[in-house]
């Protein structure tokens, strides 16, 4: 009989509302165990722990100091991503963070060449890339089931968080809209489908420089718009593909597209959460109908990501949503936002690994046998991270 492997110890560091679900989600994969969760709020991260049975609640440097972590899951504030992740770093644990990597490509580049460094491995939301609904899709792409892809025409579209949100005002503001927002979830499938970005054109536009809370205790307060509400993105990939995005606040009509269309046929993905059926469309509309090719496998949730790194690990291979391909898609967003706002095109110039779709049976819920052993995490280095949310 195979023997199987001991879980992967992960520790969590931010007990807010996000915590919910990936503690739902890892209770559910036998390969991975949640020994400790951490908050600069000890009762919140107390509250948590006994909500779900996590072991301990402990303070973020007495999470960073045990040697059963052995993947840190970073979901503070995007702004102390940077801190929280070099602090893991620094106290030879891997990483898995919330996304975006971090604020800024300076400090995203010294968390992957800490981690390089320090021989740890990090990577990224968001991980519904790795969700039944895109790896069905990859799968089909790679089968050649439109043939060579050419074009990819997205769309994004809605009204705005501020009519039903009852505290959107930093969904306007600076590092968020449209683009920081959602944007993650399109660009990462995007550099997952059809690989990497060699430049990007931008047009932007703030149609209102105020909006108003639609709901909750605040509704009818008046808050200022930090950034464009409205981008309209020109994409080119290293393969040649073009692209066409939008990404919009602005819109009465709710609208999600992401449309493949190669040399034989036309493949609709369903990137707006873990599944979905993928439509395809092969041949001319004229003379066929769309078919619509449910996933096949178990369902994925938030946290499937942490799952399938601490397989990577065992298996002594790069996780499939990984650090690399995280500061790619934010080299990208930055460099849409940087478009907008000058009005010239935009070289990118990191890349991002190119990575074989899960197979149609991996199950998150099995138990995986063999693998080598759990890695060591270097004791008594830690290090003291604040900003944690």
């Amino acid at each position: 009989m195979t023997a199987v492997s001991a879980p992967t110890g992960v520790g969590i560091i931010g007990a807010g509302n996000i915590s919910d679900e990936y503690l739902r989600s890892l209770a559910q994969y036998p390969d991975v165990h949640v020994v400790a969760i951490a908050d600069l709020d000890l009762e919140r991260a107390r509250a948590q722990a006994e909500r779900f049975g996590v072991p301990a609640a402990v303070t973020v440097d007495e999470l960073l100091g045990r040697d059963d972590v052995e993947i840190v899951v970073n979901l503070t504030i995007p702004a102390a991503h940077a801190e929280v992740a070099l602090a893991a770093i620094a106290a030879g644990k891997h990483v898995w963070g919330e996304k975006p990597l971090t604020l800024d490509l300076a400090s995203a580049r010294a968390v992957l060449d800490a981690a390089a460094a320090a021989g740890v491995v990090v990577a990224n939301a968001p991980d519904t890339i790795l969700g039944e609904g895109i790896q069905n899709s990859h799968r089909l792409l790679a089968d050649g089931a439109i043939g060579v892809p050419r074009t990819l025409l997205t769309l994004m579209q809605g009204p705005g968080p501020d009519s039903w949100h009852p505290r959107p005002q930093f969904l306007f503001a600076r590092g968020a809209g449209p683009l920081f927002d959602i944007g993650p979830y399109y660009v990462s499938t995007m550099i997952q489908l059809l690989g990497p970005i060699a430049s990007v054109e931008a047009v932007g536009q703030r149609p209102r420089a105020e909006r108003v809370v639609g709901s909750g205790p605040d509704a009818g307060t008046r808050f200022p718009v930090e950034v464009d509400t409205h981008l309209s993105v020109l994409t080119r990939f290293a393969s040649g593909v073009v692209g066409t995005s939008v990404y919009s606040f602005d819109s009465p009509r709710r609208r999600q597209t992401f449309e493949i269309t190669g040399a034989d046929g036309v493949l609709e993905v369903p990137v707006s959460g873990f599944d979905g059926a993928t439509r395809v469309l092969a041949g001319d509309d004229r003379d066929t109908e769309w078919v619509d090719v449910p996933p096949p496998g178990v369902h994925r949730e938030r946290g499937v990501g942490v799952l399938e790194l601490a397989r990577a690990l065992r298996a002594g291979r790069p996780p499939r949503a990984s650090g690399e391909l995280a500061l790619h898609a934010l080299e990208v967003m930055l460099a849409i936002e940087h478009s907008a706002g000058t009005g010239a095109a935009v070289a990118i110039d990191s890349t991002a690994p190119v990575v074989e779709p899960l197979p149609a049976d991996w199950d998150p819920t099995a138990a995986t046998p063999g693998g080598s052993a759990p890695s060591t995490p270097a004791e008594g280095r830690t290090a003291p991270a604040r900003g944690v949310r």
